[in-house]
């Protein structure tokens, strides 16, 4: 859904047809990965039902950037049309931007990587703070936040997730994964078992619950610190007169104590 600030604009602009030819795409395009089959079917489409939506582009020169439409264009030119009807948007560059953005992250195939990567683009070329953004696109500050926090992950772990159509919430759930090598591999069995969100959560939970950075240690540490409480509580008893004693042992899995403390009448 369009802000009302973009509705304004849609609104005043006019549609006029525009040669193809005067065209150029939008450098602030967020999608980078264009399915063939895909353009083949729109431009299919488009020359049985005509173009439904005009593009939408801004005056840049003495010809226009494409605003909104990339799929559209390249499948009018797979057609090899001269023209197309446009809305020519009074905009400057970086409302093309925002305007772009907004277009393709209404679009389900939108990669998160690309929404992300366009995101970050728009924060770091214009000088916007997060909370900026996330007012020109209407989204939240904390979605913004999660959907740059993804683009942590490497390439190739990039590819995975984008390959088998994982989601944003995947994506941040293997960010706990600290070891790469084991990330990749878990994210390869995610792939493998289909395994949904919550699913992949349990499964990263029982992961890397066991390397958890000084979880032996801090067993270790408290186990230390029982055993002198008991020491320190049997010497207390001793210092005040109790003839209080206690035998230590040990068997496969635990640590035994065996305290005796003499009734009243055996202390005299």
């Amino acid at each position: 859904m369009k802000t009302a600030a973009e509705k304004q604009i849609f609104t005043s602009s006019r549609v006029s047809r525009i040669k193809l030819s005067e065209i150029s795409e939008n450098a602030a395009q967020p999608r980078t990965r264009f399915d063939t089959a895909s353009i083949e079917r729109l431009a299919q489409s488009i020359s049985q039902n005509g173009l439904l939506q005009p593009l939408s582009v801004r005056k840049a020169g003495k010809k226009y950037e494409l605003i909104a439409g990339e799929r559209r264009l390249r499948a009018l030119r797979l057609l090899g049309c001269e023209s197309a009807p446009c809305i020519v948007v009074d905009v400057d560059e970086e409302k093309s931007a925002v305007l772009a953005l907004i277009e393709n992250i209404q679009r389900e195939d939108l990669s998160v990587f690309e929404q992300a990567d366009a995101i970050k683009q728009l924060i770091e070329r214009w000088g916007v703070s997060q909370s900026e953004a996330a007012e020109r696109l209407g989204l939240s500050q904390s979605a913004v936040a999660n959907k740059l926090r993804i683009l942590r992950l490497p390439y190739e772990d990039r590819q995975i997730i984008t390959e088998n159509k994982l989601t944003e919430r995947h994506a941040r759930a293997v960010l706990r994964i600290e070891d790469g090598a084991l990330r990749r591999r878990a994210l390869v069995h995610i792939a493998a078992a289909s395994l949904n969100v919550e699913q992949t959560e349990r499964y990263i939970e029982k992961l890397i619950s066991p390397k958890k950075k000084g979880g032996t240690r801090l067993v270790f540490k408290d186990l230390r610190l029982f055993t002198n409480t008991i020491n320190m509580a049997v010497e207390t008893m001793r210092k005040s007169g109790v003839k209080a004693s206690y035998v230590k042992g040990e068997s496969e899995g635990f640590i035994e104590y065996t305290i005796k403390i003499p009734k009243p009448a055996m202390q005299k």
